[in-house]
């Protein structure tokens, strides 16, 4: 079993992490460490949003990417922003499209952009990271 780690940022929290396996079955454990890290943090209120953006960024890499494993993180940019991302080892950028009506998938990324403050994609040589940032309160 995967192991999640931690590490102190400049917040002062520590910010969680975990390599899953790609498989859809890691949607589940990704929604737990999100719930963990916002309640560890007192943002139960991003809770609902935060699990909704992970599921699907986790979705998406299970789909799109290469490799066997993904990764998950969860940060507390500032008191009341959190920042989830996936990374994976594909450098397919995502691309935002406009499903029509009867279309059963291909609304992930529009539901992400209306969830989130913010959301983008950081390159890497090796693939990339999806992330959406949530603000809350804070203390």
């Amino acid at each position: 079993m995967p192991q999640p780690t931690t590490r102190a940022r400049p917040t002062g929290h520590p910010g969680y992490s975990e390599t899953l396996p790609r498989e859809p079955e890691s949607a589940a454990t990704a929604r737990r460490l999100v719930r963990s890290a916002l309640a560890a943090w007192g943002l139960d209120d991003l809770t609902d949003d935060a699990i909704l953006i992970v599921s699907e960024l986790v979705t998406n890499a299970v789909l799109h990417a290469r490799r066997e494993s993904i990764r998950v993180v969860v940060e507390r940019k500032t008191p009341g922003t959190v920042r989830v991302a996936v990374a994976d080892f594909s450098r397919t950028l995502p691309d935002p499209c406009t499903p029509r009506d009867d279309d059963e998938d291909g609304r992930g990324l529009t539901l992400i952009a209306a969830l989130a403050a913010n959301w983008g994609t950081d390159e890497r040589r090796w693939g990339k990271v999806v992330w959406a940032e949530l603000e809350g309160c804070g203390d």
